[in-house]
């Protein structure tokens, strides 16, 4: 028998919702073995409220990974 553990993250980047989703991914490569996916939860963005135009990208996410024995 297997068993999984889920962690929540929020990734941001200023290109867009797969990259923040990427950034997020790819800082948890660097504590956290054995990633198997991620569900995506929400996403958001930030405003610039003098151009109206999005200046921040977020996702987040949960991360599922196997428990090592």
């Amino acid at each position: 028998m297997s068993v999984a553990k889920i962690v929540e993250l929020v990734g941001s980047s200023e290109k867009g919702w797969e990259d923040a989703a990427q950034t997020a991914v790819k800082e948890a490569t660097k504590s956290i073995r054995g990633i198997h996916g991620i569900e995506v939860k929400d996403i958001t963005a930030k405003i610039d409220s003098k151009t109206g135009k999005i200046r921040q990208y977020r996702v987040g996410i949960k991360l599922s990974f196997g428990i090592e024995r």
